[in-house]
């Protein structure tokens, strides 16, 4: 994991912590983790929080130094935490993961530069709270996305540059943007974002590719942004997955429609569910979901039973036997947590339930899942 930017060395908790050559924190050599066994294949990452980010614990940073070689902000990077007011920017939390990941030896991707969620209402209205036109609107993005991407500019290997911009049938979500600007607000970003930072990477990211209709309507995305001369770099594949869903055979179709479009994919909150899903809730991440909690929907309070354990692990084995298959495009495997008792899908769509979604548990232990893994690379 060799360093690729230089930024300043952190001061304070993870500066007395240290990194080894390999990556590892500490000055014993470490086993070689999942990210230096798939090194020659694609990059394995997780994304960390904002609380792990401001309170680091030793163990932690180890963990993620040496399990992983890029790392995504799971929020201190959206409009709403560091662009919270008009002309105010909040990069505290955010340049914590760039020092972190200089310590470590490990690429940035910055997410996300575009969502219709968590970015604050006054985005879109003026001071009487009325919408913005057009062109207010347009200027209020190039200003957010320069701004964002220049403070990091040469420091970042790629940009979510536009988050689920799509409904499930591949038509485009009847958002704020798309409402204010129109259909060729992705354009627009797009075209900001090369301007701030003309040798980053760009993407577009969404939910439930894994959907006929759905990854369709990414393919169109892809061939209009190129027709404009703003070609995305890749796809990301959200993968919010289950032990249950999505057939492999469907989430192949998907990465051979987007490679065929001409881009890279990469798959970007990797994480699998064991619990059920609730009947009145589509299955996907579409964070304005939820339903309420009942026991039947959180069986495993007291623990994964070894067969739950098993069918888990053979879900991510098939996962990744498929990204190893199409590893000359498939370029990324990000992990959507670190470990978890840090994982969203414990409040994601029921709040207050028991999952085991990621690769450690959470006393951040490599599980099962985890060795499995390791042994389908060796």
């Amino acid at each position: 994991m060799n360093k690729w930017w230089l930024v300043p060395l952190l001061s304070g908790a993870l500066l007395t912590l240290g990194c080894n050559n390999n990556g590892s924190a500490g000055n014993q050599p470490a086993e070689d983790g999942l990210a230096d066994k798939y090194q020659s294949h694609f990059l394995v990452g997780t994304a960390i929080s904002s609380w792990q980010l401001m309170s680091p614990k030793k163990d932690y940073v180890n963990l993620v130094c040496n399990e992983f070689n890029v790392y995504t902000a799971e929020n201190a990077m959206k409009w709403q935490r560091i662009h919270p007011e008009p002309g105010q920017y909040k990069f505290d939390t955010a340049d914590k993961m760039f020092d972190l990941a200089e310590q470590c030896g490990a690429q940035i991707i910055g997410h996300t530069l575009v969502w219709h969620s968590q970015t604050p209402d006054w985005v879109f209205e003026d001071d009487e709270g009325n919408p913005l036109t057009r062109d207010t609107l347009l200027a209020r993005l190039n200003d957010h996305i320069t701004t964002v991407m220049t403070r990091y500019k040469g420091r970042v290997k790629g940009w979510d540059v536009v988050n689920e911009a799509l409904n499930e049938d591949g038509t485009m979500r009847d958002s704020p943007w798309f409402r204010i600007i129109g259909d060729d607000y992705l354009i627009k970003a797009f075209e900001f974002a090369r301007a701030a930072d003309p040798e980053t990477e760009l993407y577009y990211n969404d939910y439930n590719l894994n959907k006929a209709e759905k990854v369709a309507g990414a393919v169109r995305l892809v061939k209009q942004l190129e027709a404009a001369g703003v070609k995305p770099d890749a796809v990301g594949m959200q993968a919010h997955y289950s032990v249950f869903y999505p057939e492999i055979e469907e989430v192949e179709q998907s990465i051979q429609a987007l490679i065929a479009a001409g881009v890279n994919v990469a798959i970007t909150e990797l994480d699998v569910t064991v619990l059920p899903q609730p009947e009145t809730v589509e299955a996907g991440a579409d964070i304005a979901s939820s339903a309420e909690y009942e026991e039947r929907l959180n069986p495993y309070t007291d623990g994964l039973p070894d067969a739950q354990q098993e069918t888990l692990s053979q879900t991510y084995e098939a996962l990744f036997s498929l990204f190893l298959k199409y590893d000359a495009h498939v370029d990324r495997v990000t992990l959507w947590g670190v470990d978890d008792g840090s994982s969203w899908r414990n409040n994601f769509p029921v709040r207050g339930r028991t999952d085991y979604a990621l690769l450690f548990d959470r006393n951040s232990q490599p599980k099962p899942v985890y060795h499995a893994l390791k042994r389908l690379i060796e």
